[in-house]
C-alpha cells in the first residue's frame, strides 16, 4: 500500500504544485475562473499557499504517517469546498476539484493502510 501511496501522493503534489504557482503568480486566466465564483482576488494566494501546505504535508508524509494523513485530510476540505464553490456560483466544471479531491480521499486511505 505504501507505493500506491507514493504514487498517488507523486501525482497530486505535481499537480497541485502546478496549480499553487498559477495561484501565486496571479495568472490571468485562472484570476477570471476564480474571481467568476466569488473568489475575492486578494485571497487567491492565499488559496496558493494552502496547495502548497498539502504539497508538503504529503512529501512529509512519506517519512512521518500523521503529517501525511493531516495533510491529506485537509487537502480533502479543500477540495470539497472548492466543490461547493462551483456549486454555488452555478459552474458546473466542477470535474477538476472532484477529481483532486477523489486523489486526496485515496491518499488518505492508502497512508492509513501503509501504516
Amino acid at each position: 500500500m505504501f507505493i500506491a501511496y507514493v504514487v498517488i501522493a507523486a501525482i497530486l503534489t505535481a499537480t497541485l504544485a502546478g496549480s499553487a504557482y498559477l495561484d501565486l503568480t496571479r495568472e490571468e486566466k485562472l484570476v477570471a475562473s476564480l474571481t467568476g465564483l466569488g473568489v475575492p482576488e486578494d485571497r487567491i494566494p492565499q488559496l496558493g499557499l494552502i496547495k502548497l501546505a498539502g504539497v508538503i504535508g504529503l512529501l512529509v508524509g512519506l517519512w512521518i504517517p500523521a503529517i501525511g494523513i493531516a495533510a491529506a485530510i485537509g487537502l480533502i476540505l479543500y477540495f470539497v469546498g472548492a466543490v461547493v464553490a462551483h456549486l454555488k456560483a452555478n459552474d458546473h466544471q466542477i470535474a477538476p476539484p472532484a477529481m483532486l479531491c477523489l486523489l486526496s480521499v485515496a491518499a488518505l486511505a492508502l497512508r492509513l493502510l501503509s501504516m
